[in-house]
């Protein structure tokens, strides 16, 4: 791909724009030169998830048409916090934790983006590098005098809080100026042009173009990705068991690629689009698959996805285990944790081992898991849910835990 209008294009065509402030003008700049852009990502956990992962897809589709992607760290937002769409306000997170999940969260961006010293390379930039040497007085004189109260209380965000009367305080009041000197800022450091997002935050982007226009007289655009759910309108990045986590310190590779491998039939063509880079025919063909052989499709899905994320060694780890658990063969490859053989001798409640597993979230929950016959050890059903597992139940080094019949984890005696 080429720098020229194809970027705008290519997100029509991977169904990946929801809105754009100005495509002929932004269109005109792609054909002048590299456009710079970017998306910031606050520190609040220390991984992004699925959700996250479209609108890091948008840095990827400028990258593939020659520009150049930046991706901002909100070492300095995090400690204010994000109140768009909250029915309350984010904890209050301190600087020792920003610091790890940033360092944490870093890692999931290589394999999605290439970093270097190019001019089309992507560069990671923490925000706290001027938010924090930020002057009050200077900044309300200087930035602040830019925004109306007024406008600013009518943002849906806002108004949605105080129709609840929902306490909104005055350091999240704050949030949205922030982020909006941030796009100003980047274009004084980095010549950014263009700020991306989700859908949610069009109004937070657009405070920043306004502000760009207002301080430095500059023409800055903005574009959105739709905010996705799936075919039956649920949510995209959760789970009745948690977040689906870009990390694999926060979920394994084989409950990730599993999780995409549920995909429903009506979604896979439109998250292979949106995912993947897959060309436009193979996609056509793949999504017009019928019955049984859309599984096919979905698991070229899963395993395509946990390349892009996890690496495709880990990808097809995940797909060889999933076949051995479904397929019949050998479940070596299923996530695993460690456990004091010394207590296996004695018994351990499988109650205790389900949450030891990441099963479950409490013992009193793995009870009520056991109790509705979710639960098997060893590929049979337990129902005592003050049983306990020991040495008998030990087989080849190793005891499975099931929840359901899509999540497993091997309990290997230490």
């Amino acid at each position: 791909m080429s720098t020229s209008t194809d970027f705008i294009r290519l997100l029509q065509e991977r169904r990946q724009l929801h809105q754009c402030s100005d495509e002929a003008g932004l269109n005109a700049r792609f054909a002048e030169g590299i456009v710079t852009g970017y998306i910031g990502y606050d520190c609040t956990a220390p991984s992004l998830h699925v959700g996250h992962l479209a609108n890091m897809m948008m840095l990827r589709r400028l990258q593939q048409v020659g520009g150049r992607p930046l991706v901002i760290m909100g070492g300095g937002t995090t400690k204010i916090g994000d109140p768009s769409f909250r029915d309350d306000q984010r904890k209050m997170t301190d600087a020792a934790t920003i610091n790890a999940n940033m360092a944490s969260i870093k890692t999931a961006f290589d394999k999605v983006m290439r970093f270097g010293d190019g001019p089309t390379d992507a560069v990671m930039i923490d925000n706290a590098a001027w938010l924090d040497r930020l002057e009050y007085i200077p900044f309300l004189r200087d930035v602040g005098r830019h925004f109306s109260v007024n406008r600013m209380l009518s943002f849906e965000s806002v108004k949605t809080r105080m129709e609840r009367e929902q306490s909104l305080s005055f350091l999240e009041f704050n949030y949205m100026i922030l982020q909006a000197y941030d796009f100003v800022e980047l274009n004084r450091r980095y010549g950014c042009i263009l700020q991306m997002g989700g859908s949610d935050q069009w109004g937070n982007i657009v405070n920043g173009i306004e502000l760009g226009h207002k301080m430095l007289g500059v023409q800055l655009y903005a574009a959105t990705c739709p905010l996705l759910t799936t075919s039956s309108g649920a949510k995209m990045g959760k789970t009745a068991s948690g977040a689906v986590w870009l990390n694999a310190e926060q979920l394994p590779d084989f409950d990730f690629w599993q999780y995409w491998r549920n995909t429903e039939d009506g979604d896979v063509g439109r998250f292979l689009r949106i995912f993947t880079d897959m060309a436009e025919d193979e996609i056509v063909r793949l999504e017009a698959l019928q019955g049984s052989q859309i599984n096919e499709a979905k698991k070229l899905l899963a395993t395509e996805i946990t390349a892009l994320v996890r690496g495709r060694d880990a990808a097809e780890r995940a797909a060889a285990a999933a076949k051995g658990q479904f397929e019949g063969g050998a479940a070596g490859d299923l996530p695993s944790v460690e456990y004091m053989a010394e207590s296996i001798k004695e018994g351990v409640l499988v109650a205790n081992l389900m949450t030891h597993a990441g099963l479950a979230k409490s013992t009193s929950e793995a009870r009520r898991l056991i109790k509705s016959a979710g639960v098997s050890v060893n590929d049979v059903v337990w129902t005592d849910e003050r049983g306990a597992v020991s040495l008998i139940h030990v087989i080849d080094g190793r005891v499975k835990l099931s929840l359901g019949k899509k999540r497993h984890v091997l309990v290997k005696p230490v």
